[in-house]
């Protein structure tokens, strides 16, 4: 089954990796995700998605964070520039 899901969310710059960015899913969409997805864990307990900026779609994963206790999800260059 497939879910769409709204938001808006601040870009942040990974520290340990200057050209990493992400940006951290609201407690409640992390929340929806977490319910309905029923698939195989993937590493890093990764949920295959695919995101939409803008004009930008794109293929990508979502980590669970224990430090934000949400999901991140990496935004590529080539999205953040057309976007």
């Amino acid at each position: 089954m497939e879910e769409t899901f709204t938001f808006s969310a601040d870009v942040w710059l990974w520290e340990a990796k200057d050209s990493w960015h992400f940006v951290t899913l609201p407690f409640d969409v992390a929340d929806e995700v977490e319910a309905r997805y029923d698939g195989p864990a993937r590493g890093f307990g990764a949920v295959k998605v695919f995101a939409q900026i803008g004009d930008t779609t794109w293929k990508t994963s979502m980590f669970p964070s224990k430090e934000s206790k949400s999901y991140v999800m990496p935004l590529k260059k080539a999205v953040r520039e057309a976007e």
